[in-house]
């Protein structure tokens, strides 16, 4: 490590305005950028921790949707997003107990990881990310593998989770860091059926359009029976080939079809 500078803000907008002093960080969870700041990749001048905000955190449903703030604990999300139980027993399977207990929502969805849950979560569900400065649809904020629309100093206060008629996310997890080799998230709607994968794509978290098509038209894992995505554009790497990890995809999405059915 080496020297910064730490902020705890108890308000948006002081995070705001500290955020706004050249090189400033912000501080979600740490659970990504406290290992990044061990081994000198990222070099904040200031940190500013949002752990103190309380207008960030906390669970609140109705009107057909559940609001999470930005600063809320996966571990808490695992407790109190009853009304959504597909994304609760996500929560409940994001890494160990230190990482449920220190990760956060908001932080997950900034950093953006190819093999991150809450990504597969926020696009399945049509989820909208609400900043500082705006609210932005999950079809535009991912933009590829640790990219997002998110601006310069932009903080993600709140996530909007419309409330499907059914859902379910199954991981194929690979061990030791308990990342998800693959996982797919099926949330199921009046309007259609969408489908989002996560630690498969080069390209980070993506919806796979063609099983959604079939999937609305027949909500059962014999949809899907035939369909699968090109082995060009996986993942390849020591834990499994593109061809494995795009055969994977075909299976989560049955099983996630299966238990949300």
């Amino acid at each position: 490590m080496y020297e910064f500078g730490f902020t705890r803000p108890t308000s948006v907008a002081d995070a705001v305005a500290a955020m706004g002093e050249e090189d400033a960080q912000a501080l979600g969870g740490g659970q990504t950028l406290i290992p990044t700041l061990k081994q000198r990749l990222a070099m904040p001048v200031t940190l500013v921790s949002l752990s103190g905000i309380a207008e960030m955190q906390g669970i609140q449903s109705g009107d057909g949707q559940l609001v999470i703030g930005g600063a809320t604990r996966h571990a808490d999300v695992a407790a109190g997003a009853g009304a959504y139980p597909a994304l609760a027993a996500l929560a409940g399977g994001i890494g160990d107990p230190a990482v449920r207990n220190r990760g956060t929502i908001g932080g997950s969805l900034a950093n953006n990881d190819p093999a991150a849950c809450y990504p597969a979560a926020a696009l399945a569900s049509g989820a909208t990310i609400v900043t500082n400065l705006r609210e932005i649809g999950a079809d535009e904020y991912f933009q590829g593998m640790f990219t997002t629309a998110l601006e310069d100093g932009e903080i993600i206060t709140a996530v909007r989770f419309p409330l499907p008629e059914a859902a379910n996310y199954q991981k194929f997890l690979q061990p030791a860091s308990r990342f998800a080799m693959v996982g797919v998230f099926v949330a199921k709607f009046a309007d259609g059926v969408r489908v989002a994968v996560t630690g498969a794509s080069e390209e980070g978290v993506f919806r796979w359009g063609e099983a959604e098509a079939a999937l609305s038209a027949n909500f059962t894992a014999d949809a899907i029976s035939g369909l699968s995505v090109p082995a060009d554009g996986m993942i390849g790497d020591i834990h499994g080939s593109k061809s494995y990890r795009a055969h994977l995809v075909g299976v989560m999405t049955k099983r996630a079809v299966e238990a949300a059915a």
